[in-house]
């Protein structure tokens, strides 16, 4: 017989496992839009932007680096940026700004027309992140916003919404989020290079 732990464990898994399932069945739509505006900006020389807080930050910058590095092939190099990792810039905008515009600062000198950003925020309801948006549409940045519950006001704002609806758990949305963000690169991958691997 199982110990409490073990039933414990295997109940976590199959709270991950729902959420999983359960985002697959609301957003297989908005995540093939997902696809396609990041294939399109990547076709068309531009460039993808990532920022969120927390383990958010760190799903940004593990996205990064699956485009810049590789994923599953080798191929070019795909310019992808995680808004989070310069503690320079974070530092100085936060105590010259306030903590609410780090990302929206370098959105503003980063962000061009036509790139895409992908948004995080478990909650739809993170300062930095819904103030990022808001500078993405001023430069003509597409956007994409992972989130989950009810979204918050991230959902309504960005022009694709992957949202994990069954949880308001931030370990449980994390874990689709990062799923969610490997199928993309995978697909990513393949809709630019197969054709010629």
């Amino acid at each position: 017989m199982p110990s409490a732990t073990q039933a414990e464990i295997r109940r976590l898994f199959a709270e991950s496992a729902r959420a999983r399932d359960v985002f697959l069945e609301d957003n297989a739509e908005a995540l093939e839009r997902t696809i396609d505006l990041v294939v399109e900006a990547l076709a068309a020389g531009r460039k993808i932007l990532l920022f969120g807080n927390g383990g958010s930050a760190a799903d940004a910058q593990h996205i990064a680096a699956e485009l810049v590095g590789r994923f599953a092939r080798e191929r070019r190099a795909l310019p992808a940026l995680a808004l989070t990792t310069d503690t320079s810039a974070l530092t100085a905008i936060a105590n010259d700004y306030g903590y609410e515009q780090v990302f929206a600062r370098q959105v503003q000198a980063l962000g061009e027309g036509g790139d895409v950003a992908l948004a995080i925020s478990t909650s739809g309801r993170s300062p930095s992140v819904l103030r990022a948006v808001e500078a993405c549409r001023e430069r003509g940045v597409r956007t994409v916003g992972l989130t989950g519950g009810d979204g918050g006001p991230l959902a309504s704002m960005v022009e694709v919404c992957l949202r994990v609806s069954v949880s308001t758990h931030s370990a449980r949305i994390q874990e689709t989020h990062i799923l969610a963000g490997h199928v993309i690169c995978e697909l990513v991958d393949r809709r630019l290079f197969e054709a010629r691997v």
